[in-house]
């Protein structure tokens, strides 16, 4: 059945894709059938999985058919196939734009770049989704809640804008850095709303539009979203390469190194303190280099992970972001960056043209949980080191033939399909009420073709449907 777009007849594009990034997003594209409509169905694929962001501007026809060694004719049919089932409208002077057919998106208006995008709507109550790692909160969040009740009064007769962060928290986050061997007192620490809000603050404190930035290739989606929308222009990098890194900073003229260093998301690898160390030389070039510690806690079988990125503490171009969200809860919206006092004072400026500070309640329970961390974690680390043993244990049992790694930590599976086929099986599963993660959408420049990343946040029977509901579109797209 053919649906209508629901974007507007003369959609007006927000971002372009070039040629060649539409090659490497299609990945093997063609099939036995009539080129044109697997080229159609390669870019509706990418699409539904979310990798191809609605609101995009498609390459012209003619450089899009140069890039793929194609006629024109078939490019031209595979746009004319989209415009058919609502995933594409063109105009003159504007080109081709995918959008999104009504009953798939959640909105008409400009989505953000492509991995930050909803996903389309599955549209079923009982709909599994697997692309967000989001674990539930912990039990302990209601007594950390009420806690912070009882001294919220203490608050009151203020504005409740604390610019830096409560002293309470700053103070809890502090004496952690210290705990884990980095000298650290409370001025070097800004609270913030969530970690994403602390990438984008050192985002547009660091980065000019057009500079370089490095990030690991694949890596945290929102990551690279932020660092696009301060202008930068990101490269990737193969994840944990110390020596690639230093290769590309010198190549490029990097001004930031932006990395995950505990239980990456999502490959689930953790640096070794000799990388860290390599790494922290990179800032005598001028480099300032991030070290996103949101899942340092989730170290699921204790195989323990070394001092904070940080280092020593005295260097001012290392820099760490942290946030509760993945210890806790990501309800909270509670992060922070560690960093020298002259650059909290100068972000915590900056941030005041977003959101002026972090709500109090939040701050309040999220220094609660922290002092109590040594009682919260033991049992929340249980409960997510079981759901991972279940994922990968049902996976392996049912793709035998699929790459699936056993990550000490963290909280993903990064699967290797054997095929090029990530956007597709995202794309297939969508009609079997399940929403996964395809490979392409955690890199800079749409590669991982062949892979997928499916969280073990859901609870153990989800986790079990969701499984079953991937082998039935995996068998499609197998041809089975």
């Amino acid at each position: 059945m053919t649906l209508a777009a629901t974007a507007p007849v003369h959609a007006v594009a927000v971002r372009h894709l070039s040629a060649a990034a539409a090659t490497r997003l299609l990945g093997a594209w063609q099939g036995a059938g009539p080129a044109y409509l697997a080229l159609a169905d390669g870019l509706r694929s990418a699409v539904l999985a979310g990798s191809l962001t609605p609101l995009t501007r498609l390459p012209s026809e003619r450089d899009l058919a140069g890039a793929l060694g194609v006629s024109r004719t078939t490019t031209s049919a595979a746009y004319a196939r989209l415009r058919e089932l609502g995933f594409a409208t063109s105009h003159v002077g504007s080109g081709t734009v995918a959008v999104l057919p009504r009953g798939q998106a959640r909105s008409a208006a400009p989505q953000p770049p492509a991995g930050d995008a909803p996903l389309p709507d599955l549209g079923d109550e009982h709909a599994v989704d697997m692309s967000q790692a989001t674990p539930s909160a912990t039990d302990a969040l209601h007594g950390a809640y009420a806690r912070a009740l009882e001294a919220l009064p203490a608050y009151l007769s203020g504005g409740g804008y604390a610019h830096l962060g409560i002293e309470p928290l700053r103070a809890a986050i502090a004496a952690r850095y210290r705990a884990r061997g980095v000298p650290t007192t409370t001025d070097q620490i800004l609270v913030t709303t969530g970690a994403q809000q602390a990438i984008a603050l050192l985002a547009g404190t660091f980065v000019a539009r057009g500079d370089r930035v490095l990030v690991e290739s694949p890596t945290y989606v929102h990551a690279v979203g932020a660092l696009r929308s301060a202008g930068a222009r990101v490269v990737g990098v193969p994840v944990g390469d110390v020596e690639a890194i230093g290769s590309a900073v010198r190549r490029t003229g990097a001004r930031l190194v932006y990395l995950i260093p505990d239980f990456h998301n999502p490959t689930g690898r953790t640096m070794t303190a000799d990388e860290r160390h390599a790494l922290g030389r990179l800032t005598a070039r001028g480099v300032t280099v991030v070290g996103d510690e949101t899942l340092t806690d989730l170290d699921l079988d204790d195989v323990g992970v070394p001092a904070p990125f940080a280092g020593d503490g005295s260097d001012p171009r290392l820099v760490s972001v942290g946030s509760a969200s993945k210890s806790f809860w990501g309800g909270l919206r509670v992060g922070w960056i560690r960093t020298t006092p002259q650059l909290v004072q100068r972000m915590a400026r900056t941030r005041q043209q977003l959101d002026v500070a972090t709500p109090v309640l939040e701050q309040l329970a999220v220094a609660d949980l922290l002092a109590r961390r040594d009682e919260v974690l033991p049992t929340r680390l249980a409960d997510l080191r079981s759901r991972r043993d279940l994922l990968r244990d049902l996976v392996l049992a049912r793709f035998p033939s699929w790459e699936v790694p056993d990550p000490p930590g963290g909280l993903c599976l990064w699967v290797g399909l054997g095929r090029p086929a990530g956007q597709a099986l995202a794309a297939a599963a969508v009609s079997e009420g399940l929403r996964v993660a395809p490979g392409p959408q955690f890199t800079p420049d749409g590669s991982s073709v062949d892979r997928l990343r499916l969280t073990w946040t859901r609870p153990p029977e989800v986790l079990a449907d969701a499984v079953d509901r991937l082998g039935r579109a995996w068998d499609r797209v197998a041809g089975r």
